[in-house]
């Protein structure tokens, strides 16, 4: 794995055999960082009514990790070693992130809790926490795909992700067991461009929720929802269409990013792009101005095997569930995609001084 210093210049490198002939790189513009606790020139600490990770900047990497509860533990019992390992997590958590190495990595860990846990625990589960419905086009991997508890672990040093990820595996004993792990890159565009380019070869278009639109669109008090996909890309196929054709599939410019009439209309990008356009599909306006905050990064797993691991958060996943459909009915870059991983999960408050992780759902 790199160091911290090389994180960003060498991981693209390494994976350039695997993408060649598309542009390579993920980016959205974040939210403001968070205000609790305010962030320094260090990075972001851990304690905080709400967790980072969420409108914290992007890093470099990110690695979800995945666990089960055993299946021999219930109710009180079940809830009672939970609690032990998340009263573990949060120690470790606080002095790790609390370093100075950690801190010059901008090392997050983000941990939410999945549809089944609260009723096998016999807690009354979040409001809308439930399982994604099936949609049209999926071919999910179950190996892939759900988890009683998920943490997104993100960094601008992959070993810094791996060495907090080994440790929170040691601490969950056999009360946890690893289901699924997904890493993901951020490796910054050619030519100097100051916003780097998806697999596909465009710049990421849709601006991201403002920080008063996270307080109405993202954030629930001081929780939020995460919804996670592996979606796989046709690079290829999609490599092969003329410009002006990808332009149209995506709805914005290839060489700008920009709306296709150049800015021209007042009305926002999607008056430009094509009705079939994923711009048009994703459209806020079409879901009363509703927002999800994407944090998105792109992932390599062999030459047959790559894509975007979308992670967005939001206040309600209902949210990315009329979205999905809408792309699945009218949007034509669903013929070059095809999600083989899904989860969602309710983030929970932050931790603070005396109340670890989860201690809001489990007392």
């Amino acid at each position: 794995m790199p160091e911290a210093t090389n994180a960003v210049s060498e991981a693209p490198t390494r994976r350039r055999v695997l993408i060649a002939g598309a542009g390579v790189g993920l980016t959205v513009t974040a939210c403001a960082r968070d205000a609790d606790p305010p962030e320094d020139a260090r990075g972001p600490g851990f304690h905080g009514p709400r967790q980072a990770g969420v409108t914290t900047p992007r890093q470099a990497t990110v690695l979800l990790l995945a666990y089960d509860l055993d299946p021999a533990l219930r109710g009180a019992a079940g809830a009672r070693a939970l609690k032990a390992v998340l009263g573990a997590w949060t120690h470790a958590l606080a002095e790790t992130l609390g370093s100075d190495s950690s801190r010059a990595a901008r090392l997050t860990a983000t941990l939410g809790i999945g549809p089944a846990l609260p009723a096998r625990l016999g807690l009354r589960a979040p409001a809308a926490l439930r399982n994604l419905p099936a949609f049209t086009g999926d071919r999910l991997d179950a190996d892939r795909c759900g988890g009683d508890l998920l943490v997104q672990l993100c960094a601008d040093s992959a070993d810094a992700t791996e060495g907090i990820a080994a440790t929170l595996t040691r601490l969950a004993g056999e009360t946890l067991y690893p289901r699924w792990r997904q890493d993901g890159f951020l490796p910054p565009s050619p030519d100097g461009d100051t916003t780097p380019r998806n697999l596909l070869g465009f710049k990421d278009g849709p601006a991201n929720p403002t920080p008063e639109e996270c307080e109405r669109w993202v954030w629930s008090g001081n929780a939020t929802y995460l919804v996670v996909r592996r979606v796989r890309l046709r690079i290829e196929d999609f490599a092969r269409l003329a410009v002006h054709r990808q332009e149209e599939i995506i709805g914005r410019s290839r060489s700008t990013g920009g709306p296709l009439d150049g800015g021209r209309s007042a009305a926002g990008p999607e008056a430009a792009a094509p009705p079939r356009s994923h711009v048009r599909a994703v459209s806020p306006r079409l879901d009363s101005g509703a927002r999800m905050l994407r944090r998105g990064y792109s992932y390599a797993d062999g030459p047959a095997d790559q894509g975007l691991l979308f992670l967005a958060f939001m206040r309600d996943p209902a949210l990315f569930v009329r979205v999905q459909r809408r792309m699945a009915a009218q949007d034509e870059l669903s013929g070059f995609t095809e999600a083989r991983g899904s989860a969602v999960a309710y983030v929970l408050p932050g931790a603070r001084t005396g109340r670890p992780l989860g201690a809001d759902l489990l007392d």
